[in-house]
Formats: structure tokens, sequence, C-alpha cells
């Protein structure tokens, strides 16, 4: 019997619980209610948790002081998205609690467990039940009542915690409609369990390999090939749905999967009724095809070359250094008042330039930036005052996170969750009035822009009772999808007409990267027919993935 954890087997278990994380995060990225093409909640806690996973590497002393600090140092730095900022409070929380200590008993984790759900649910201004949240906090109850109990064996313990918030993971869609109506748990709890029984199985003796990716910034110059190949154990990542001719049961998906594991690694098998989801990464795609075709036939097949991928990127990345290095930013003169804005468009990132925007974060839906990217950017804007607009909802939290982490300046968060919301807040900024008072204007203003948004769908779902097939045009109000159809004008246009009310008198249009100027004009003379009392501009933003976005005031 287990009784305690030190510094060195706590380090084992976050490895190992990152690790676990990363190689699920794809399938959790599947759990996504909302079908638009955005920065999945699987990739965004991966990113987050790898960013500690690697300063947990580099730690020389088993000591649980250091550890605690770089677990997390690095997660509330790595920070992307709603998700991964919730997962790096979690982590704070637990790591405050702990980091005096030099052994971990059932008590002292019951404890941590507590103010790491004290800390996240401090962090979201408006905790919403059926989260990672609520599957946190029942980790954290049964942890308590484990310890009360006077439980002392850490296998027994952990085991029933996990059990316990897998039972309260599986509840979520009782708590949230939109999880019921499209039959999936939570994504974010169901990241959260992974990184746990990752954690579990180090606990365990399981033999897991810790090793990390290396660090993809500052490394050194080498050849390309030997670089790809030093990186990259597993050459081609192989993707494909078996469509089952005969039963597949508990022993086949355990069969399978371990004859992937002889072959490869990161490998996901997820059945569901007469149809199997396979991810692996391996040398020969050839064998894991084969022994698929034995269960049913394939379809969705996709084969990506890996190594191809990582030497067109370390290319980019050398272009990139060259060009840096060779046009180093002068630094910006000092000044009362500083903006930065989250976009992406060439058009729309010189609309912000344009309004006085100092510093343009690239990143939006398909890329949200990390913690560290907004402290970066806070460092290069030289002004006493900086003001954030982050321009997505999903990257508000790691907004206010670098704003809580900053002492030399002070930074003002505009809640910002549209692109038109942040030209509306900066537009609205008045020199002569003071910080408070154009915080408080702003924020005010944004409420009063009406935002739409026209995307396509990555998957087939069912939200606000319609029904939705990969591959439509959706329409995306700021409460939900306003319309959704194969042609993308229509879809725009209905989208608009949901938007309308009689006190609104302008609609701005901003159309895309894959939208031609000659489609877009064509747009907005079926607005201005349709909508004779609105005064329409159009104008070119460049954004990828969103055909038009729309503001109406």
């Amino acid at each position: 019997m287990t009784n305690t954890i030190d510094a060195k087997l706590l380090s084992k278990m976050f490895l190992a619980g990152a690790k676990n994380l990363e190689s699920k995060k794809e399938w959790i990225n599947d759990l996504n209610v909302f079908p638009v093409p955005d920065g999945d909640t699987g990739t965004n806690m991966t990113l987050t948790i790898m960013a500690a996973a690697k300063e947990v590497s580099s730690v020389d002393e088993n000591d649980m002081l250091s550890l605690c600090k770089a677990i997390s140092s690095g997660s509330l730095r790595g920070a992307r998205g709603n998700s991964g900022v919730i997962l790096s409070q979690l982590f704070r929380g637990f790591t405050k609690s702990i980091r005096e200590k030099e052994n971990l008993a059932v008590s002292d984790l019951a404890d941590a467990c507590e103010k790491a759900v004290e800390t996240a649910y401090k962090a979201v201004m408006k905790p919403k039940e059926g989260t990672i949240l609520t599957v946190a906090k029942g980790a954290s109850i049964r942890a308590r009542e484990l310890a009360e109990d006077g439980c002392e064996d850490l296998s027994y313990f952990l085991d029933e915690v996990i059990k316990y918030a897998d039972e309260v993971l599986e509840q979520t869609p009782e708590m949230l409609p939109v999880l019921k109506q499209a039959g999936v748990v939570d994504s974010g709890g169901q990241g959260l369990m992974q990184v746990l029984k990752g954690a579990y199985d180090a606990f365990l003796g399981k033999e897991i390999d810790l090793s990390l990716p290396e660090v993809t910034h500052v490394k050194p110059a080498m050849n390309l090939d030997s670089q790809a190949e030093a990186d990259i154990k597993f050459g081609y990542c192989t993707e494909f749905i078996i469509l089952l001719s005969k039963t597949f049961n508990i022993k086949h998906e355990i069969d399978f999967k371990e004859y992937l594991e002889s072959i490869g690694d990161s490998i996901v098998v997820v059945a569901d009724d007469d149809v199997v989801k396979v991810h692996v990464h391996t040398n020969d795609p050839g064998l894991a095809i084969q022994r698929a075709l034995k269960y049913g036939a394939l379809s969705n097949m996709k084969i990506d070359n890996m190594r191809l991928e990582h030497q067109e990127k370390l290319f980019k990345e050398n272009e990139t250094k060259a060009s840096d290095a060779n046009n180093e930013e002068p630094m910006m003169p000092h000044k009362d008042t500083g903006f930065i804005a989250v976009s992406v468009g060439e058009g729309l990132s010189e609309i912000f330039k344009g309004l006085g925007v100092d510093y343009i974060i690239e990143g939006g839906q398909t890329m949200n930036p990390s913690t560290d990217d907004m402290l970066t950017a806070i460092e290069k804007v030289n002004a006493d005052t900086v003001f954030i607009l982050p321009n997505n909802k999903n990257i508000i939290l790691a907004a206010n996170q670098a704003q809580s982490l900053v002492k030399d300046k002070k930074v003002v968060v505009i809640p910002t969750k549209t692109v038109p919301q942040g030209i509306t807040a900066v537009i609205n900024y008045v020199p002569d009035l003071s910080i408070e008072d154009n915080e408080a204007a702003m924020t005010d203003e944004i409420s009063n822009v009406k935002t739409g948004q026209v995307t396509y769908a990555v998957r087939d779902t069912m939200i606000d009772d319609k029904e939705i097939k990969a591959g439509d045009y959706m329409g995306i109000g700021d409460a939900g999808i306003l319309s959704v159809g194969t042609d993308v004008e229509n879809v725009t246009f209905e989208m608009i007409s949901e938007m309308m009310d009689d006190s609104l008198e302008l609609i701005s249009v901003y159309y895309g990267e894959d939208v031609s100027e000659e489609d877009a004009e064509k747009l907005r003379n079926r607005i201005e027919e349709a909508f004779p009392s609105c005064d329409v501009e159009l104008q070119f933003g460049g954004q990828p993935i969103y055909y038009y976005i729309i503001s109406a005031e």
C-alpha cells in the first residue's frame, strides 16, 4: 500500500497526464458541440499542458517547490482558449496548496483538489455547470469524502476519485441541453479526465514514454532531413473509419488497439454503434488498413506524411527567423495609452492599425493566442496603460490571465467577443477621458453591436433545432446559429435578415480571403435593396475561415 507521493513521482504523474491528453486531443476535439473550424478544446488543453510539461522536464531539482513553480508558471503562460485557461487555473490552485510539502498524503491531495476548484471557479466570470469545472468539483468532493473517512491507501483513493469524476462527466449532458442535443459529454471535462487517468497510470508504475517534443523556438541550425527523422518516430498520420460488417465487441477493440500499439503510437480507437473511428501514427499505414479490413469496409481514409510536413514547417521557420533578424522592430515611442488587438486577415489588421492600434496579435477562432503571446505584446507596447481587445470569446480568459501577471503597466481588457466589437471599442476611445471612464464607455458601446459570422460546418450535428451537415454554410449570430444552407450568399442574407430590427442604421460587411470582390458587391446590392433605411459599408477583411463578418448597429 502506497501512502505518500513525493516530488519525483508527482513529476512522472504530471508528464504522463500530459502525454495521455496529447494522444487523445483529436478525439476530444471531436466532442466539441459547435461544428465551427476553431481552436478546439483538445488542442488548446494540450498546448497548455505541454507548455507546463516542457518546464517540468527541464527542472533539475526533485523538490516539490521547484516542480510546483514549473507546473504553475508553464501552464499559466502557455494557456490557450477558455479550456486551457481553466486547466491552468486548476493547476495553479493545486500547486499552491502543496508547494511547501515534501510528501503528499490523501489529506494533502484532498486539500489541493479543493484549492484547485476554488481557484478555477474564481477565474471564470460566470461559471457554467456541465463543464470541466463541474468535473473538477466532482473529483474534489469525492476526494474530501475519502479523506474524512480515513482513507490512507493512495491507489484506492485515486481510483475512487477518477471513477466518481467519470460519473460526473457522464452527467454533463443533463446539465447542458446543448450537450444532450448533440449526444456528447463536455469536451473540457473529458480532457481533464485524460490528464487524471494518465497520471494514475504513472502512479501504478505502468511503462510510459515520458519524452516530450523538443521546444520549437531557438533551435540551432541543422540538416532538415536528420531533424525530421530525429523528431518523428512514426512518419505517417493515418486516419480512417471502419464501417462494421460484423460485431465489434470490447475484446475486438482491445485486440485491435494492441495491434496498432505494436506498429505505431498516438492511437485513438472510438467505437460507436456500426462505425469505428481510428487514428494512428505508424511507419506502415498498410498494416493498419489491412488489419482494419477484417472488421468491415473503410471510408474517410487520410494519410499524411508528417516528415514532409515537418520539413516544410522548418523551412518556413527558418525563413521567418531570417526575416526577423533582418527586420528587428525599433522600440515604439513612449505614450500614455496603447492598444493591442487580436486579429487575422490583412484587411482587418489594417483597419485596426488605421484606428490607432499599436500591436496586432495574429490569431482568432482557429488559432487562440496564449497568455504568453499576450505578455509579449504587452511588453512591446511602450505605454503606461495598455488596452487589449481579444475579439473572440475564447481568448478573453487568456487576456485576463495576462493582465493579472503584469506588474509594471496598467492593463485593461475590454471583453470584445468579435472583431466588430473590437472596432467599435477602439472607435469610442476618447483621449481626454480617464482610463476608468474609457473602459466603462468602451465596454458599454460593444453591447450595442450585433455581429454575424458566416463559416462552414466541420461535422454533422443538431444545434438550435437546426440540422447541420458537414460542409454546410452557417450564419452565426451573437446568441447562436441564425441560418444554415448550401449557398453562402443566401445563408449570409438570411443571417442578416434575422439580425435586423428597426433600431439599426448601419450594416458593415467585411468579406474574407475566399470571397471575390464581385460576389461581395453583389451581396451588398442585395442588402441595400432589402434594407433601404440602412447605410451599407463593404470592406475587404481578408480573414480566413469566415466568408463574411457582419456588423449591425
